[in-house]
């Protein structure tokens, strides 16, 4: 089938698909930097810590700031559409070998990532990187009852503030600066509210540095549980949520961060109702949060179609977040954002009115005839057409393996 004959058929629904391309284009993805070199950064040479590990060792990953910087572009170039820069702070790079530690990283220090993304005319998203060092003590970072330990990260808190705020101001795109931290206990806790106590008290420490709300969006990511900290989590999805209401701030989902039944499409229209804006980090969790590669899945989908049937394609920052070693890096960075793509214009090109009409009517029957049908629309060749404009090939996988012999296999 043409793209036309496909047109035609998504035109007799009422669809327009000329729009649904249009909207796509616009409606930025997030890209995170460390699916390339698997979250080592260049600030340590320690091993992952802090409930983050990833798993097997395909050659060619990136040692250098330098070749993190080549493969994303490599990455960029296969996949269509906006994006920005999702970076941890523990990509900071000392171009003048004076190393500096988390509670003293400046602006300056992420120049090369400036550069990067006013070259190609992307915003950047940040992180601070609560996790992999040595200050991270017993698994506990800004609810640590060691004074010395919740100081050290409140400041790399504020220090990445700062940065978020550079990074907007130079770029010209709003940032978005989201905390996680691993803090928890592999056992049954003694005490619950006391760390979580000293977490909101580091977060209000945090929130006290002043900065422009119209350019930084600070966000606050729960998790369910990690590994070592199995049986209690400080930033639970409810400790999150109450304090993001009370601050004012934005609410990060992680669809790896909840328990294996409960679905983050689900809860998106509810978050919209109460905030101006959510985050999102999709991802794809096999049993637990373990950030393999997202796909063109039915949670994956039904969590774009919710944003679009909210009319939340300005209100939502949409970024991914998974780390595959086991696999060609450069293909796990594109396989899933165009995944997410897929999934946004596999929402966009669906009869969201006529389904609601349907709904509100009680004509159930109708309602699931429809969505049955809509599974087997023409999608295949709106996707090609959208590639084509976009000027990215459809087959990407030939262009990954040119790549991986003459660059991936000669990094020893």
């Amino acid at each position: 089938m043409s793209y036309s004959e496909a047109k035609a058929k998504y035109a007799a629904l009422g669809i327009d698909t000329e729009k649904a391309m249009e909207a796509l284009g616009k409606t930025p993805v997030s890209v995170h930097c460390w699916q390339g070199d698997d979250v080592s950064g260049f600030d340590s040479d320690k091993a992952l810590s802090g409930g983050i590990q990833t798993t097997g060792n395909y050659p060619g990953k990136a040692r250098t700031p330098d070749e993190l910087k080549a493969d994303i572009d490599k990455a960029f170039s296969l996949v269509p559409g906006k994006k920005k820069l999702n970076l941890h702070a523990s990509y900071a790079v000392f171009n003048d070998g004076k190393f500096v530690d988390r509670n003293e990283i400046r602006p300056e220090h992420f120049a090369y990532w400036v550069n990067f993304a006013k070259e190609r005319n992307i915003g950047i998203d940040f992180n601070p990187t609560f996790f992999s060092h040595p200050m991270v003590k017993d698994n506990l970072t800004l609810s640590s009852p060691d004074e010395e330990v919740r100081a050290f990260w409140v400041e790399h808190g504020k220090r990445c503030l700062e940065i978020s705020e550079y990074f907007a101001n130079e770029t010209g795109y709003p940032c978005v600066m989201n905390i996680w931290i691993p803090d928890g206990y592999k056992d049954i806790p003694a005490d619950r509210i006391g760390p979580r106590a000293r977490f909101k008290k580091s977060l209000d420490e945090i929130l006290s540095v002043p900065y422009d709300k119209t350019k930084v969006y600070v966000t606050l990511e729960s998790k369910v549980f990690g590994i070592g900290l199995e049986s209690y989590t400080v930033g639970s999805a409810e400790f999150c949520m109450n304090y993001v209401a009370q601050k004012g701030i934005t609410p990060l989902m992680d669809n790896g961060h909840y328990h294996p039944t409960e679905l983050v499409s689900d809860k998106i229209s509810s978050m919209l109702l109460f905030n101006e804006k959510i985050a999102l980090h999709i991802t794809r969790g096999v049993r637990w949060d373990s950030d393999h590669v997202v796909l063109f899945d039915d949670e994956t989908k039904e969590i774009c179609k919710e944003i679009v049937r909210c009319g939340a394609l300005d209100r939502v920052f949409i970024a991914t977040d998974y780390f595959d070693a086991s696999i060609n890096r450069i293909s796990a960075w594109v396989t899933g954002l165009r995944n997410v793509q897929k999934s946004l214009l596999f929402a966009l090109l669906q009869p969201a009115e006529k389904m609601k009409k349907l709904q509100d009517e009680s004509r159930f029957t109708e309602l699931m005839v429809l969505s049955e049908d809509m599974k087997t629309m023409p999608f295949g060749e709106v996707w090609e057409e959208y590639l084509r404009r976009e000027g990215i090939a459809a087959d990407y996988f030939a262009e990954i393996k040119k790549y991986e012999n003459e660059v991936l296999s000669l990094r020893s």
